[in-house]
Parts: structure tokens; C-alpha cells; sequence
């Protein structure tokens, strides 16, 4: 039976996303035992502690984006020496979307420990609740706060046929589902989750359209959506194969405009991906 707070290890642990009462006991445990609590926030971590009332046992340490590197070694030196390490962020599971991974790939290439006390996820709680397929998904995380860098990075996804989860600011959601419904599709099924787990907790469900339209009326009244948000958008459909008559109007329509019959023929059966003779034996019986 694998101990609740192993030693010699790395441990990433998910905190609630919300709802202190989603902590497990392994987390309790461990904030209670580990030698180093490695924290995005400490005083998030200590008004944490304090809503679970456990008393933090060990040091703790902040450890962020923009620390983490330099802090990794300083951290795995402690697991190298027997003790256990637990990383936690501010909400949800480390490295998604979080710090964590740096210490992570350093960790493995010394060839210590690493394992996980799973819990909460934003991600996987706003897909859940969204109402569109779960069988195969991609998270994006935050996009570009640029306009022109985030068109970009919608029109790289325009195809994508995995349902998306993106994370977005508050005051930035309107215009990235705005921009969402430009690069996508205003039909495109979508849903917005705040507040997930809270007491406020929301869930909008509609086309991307329809989304964009509420958002900015909601912010035009001064309710604007708020709170952390999670958007989850449907895959792109998947493309409906041509039929006969439509590619055999194709081949005719280049014919009459000059072109040979056979050349068009081959050049539209290559791009629709069906056999050239039976194309050419239907354009001829449709002449």
C-alpha cells in the first residue's frame, strides 16, 4: 500500500477550484506532513490551510512562473535527501496552465520521484458540465492578448475537430468570444463556465453567437461575466464528401469553359477523392 505522504518524492497536488470542501484527505495529509510546501501563493496556500483547519508542518516556499526555474534544483535537493516536496497552486492541479512543469522535467532528468495527489480541475470540470462531446478534447489555455496574435491563433484552430477549453480573463471575455464566433462561426456550439464549484457558479450554453451577444450585454449593464472563466467550444463538423451530381457539374462546367474533359475530369476526382473512370463515365452519361 503506497503511504498517504511518500518520501523521497515530488508531489503535485490538485487544491479546490472553488469549493474547500473538494479538498481530499491526501491533500490535508500532506500539507500536514510534507517537509516543503511549495506554494504559487502563499497566502492563498495559509487562508487555505486555515479554511481546512490544518496547520501547515513543514517550510513553506514560493515557488511561481517566475521563480521556478531558478528555484527547482533547490527544491528537488530536499527530495534527493529523503524529504517529500508538495507543489500546489492557486487553484486546480500544477502545470496546467500553472507552475510546476519546470520542476517537473528537472526532476526527471535527475532521476527523482514524481507523483500526484489528484483533485479539482477547471478543465475537466467546465468540459463536463458543457454538454458537448468529451470522448476527445484539447486544452488551449489562455489566448494571446493581442488581437492580431489571438485572430491567429483562432484561425490555426478554425479546423480543430476536438471540443476546445480555453481559459479567459473576465474583462477580456466578450472580445474572445466575439473573436471566437469570427474564426469559427457564429453557429459554432459553445459554453462559458465561471465561478465553477462556487456559490455564483454559472454555466451559458449556446452558439458562439449567441454567447458574444450576452457577454457584451452583460457588460454593457454592468454585469458583466466574472469571476474565473473556462469557454468550451465544439470541434469543427466534419467535412460532407461532395456528391456525383455536384462533382459532375464541376467537370462540366470546366468543359464548357475549354478546358478537355479527361483534364478535368482528373484534376476534380483527385481533389474529391473518388475514381476517375467512374467520374468520367457519369460526366459523359450526364452530356
Amino acid at each position: 500500500m503506497t503511504p498517504h505522504v511518500p518520501a523521497g518524492a515530488l508531489v503535485l497536488a490538485a487544491t479546490p477550484i472553488g469549493n474547500a470542501d473538494d479538498a481530499s484527505p491526501r491533500l490535508r495529509r500532506l500539507l500536514t506532513e510534507a517537509a516543503v510546501v511549495a506554494a504559487e501563493d502563499t497566502r492563498r496556500l495559509r487562508a487555505l490551510a486555515a479554511r481546512l483547519d490544518v496547520t501547515i508542518g513543514g517550510r513553506v516556499v514560493s515557488y511561481h512562473e517566475h521563480n521556478e526555474l531558478a528555484r527547482a534544483d533547490e527544491l528537488l535537493d530536499v527530495v534527493a535527501d529523503g524529504g517529500t516536496v508538495v507543489v500546489v497552486t492557486d487553484a486546480g492541479m500544477p502545470v496546467v496552465s500553472d507552475p510546476g512543469y519546470r520542476v517537473v522535467a528537472r526532476a526527471v532528468e535527475r532521476g527523482l520521484r514524481v507523483t500526484a495527489a489528484p483533485g479539482p480541475s477547471a478543465v475537466l470540470t467546465a468540459l463536463a458540465l458543457s454538454g458537448l462531446p468529451t470522448d476527445r478534447f484539447t486544452f488551449e489555455g489562455f489566448l494571446p492578448r493581442k488581437a492580431g496574435e489571438r485572430t491567429r491563433a483562432l484561425g490555426a484552430l478554425a479546423l480543430e475537430p476536438r471540443t476546445m477549453v480555453f481559459f479567459e480573463a473576465p474583462h477580456r471575455v466578450a472580445e474572445a468570444l466575439a473573436a471566437m464566433a469570427q474564426a469559427f462561426g457564429p453557429g459554432r456550439p459553445a459554453a462559458v463556465a465561471r465561478e465553477l464549484t462556487k456559490t455564483y457558479e454559472e454555466v451559458l450554453r449556446g452558439t458562439l453567437a449567441e454567447l458574444a451577444s450576452v457577454a457584451e450585454e452583460r457588460a454593457a449593464q454592468g454585469d458583466g461575466l466574472r469571476g474565473e472563466i473556462c469557454v468550451v467550444v465544439g470541434g469543427a463538423p466534419a467535412a460532407t464528401a461532395p456528391s456525383v451530381e455536384d462533382l459532375v457539374r464541376e467537370v462540366l462546367d470546366r468543359a464548357s469553359g475549354g478546358e478537355r474533359l479527361k483534364d478535368a475530369v482528373a484534376d476534380v476526382a483527385v481533389t474529391a477523392g473518388v475514381p476517375k473512370r467512374e467520374l468520367y463515365a457519369a460526366a459523359l452519361a450526364a452530356r
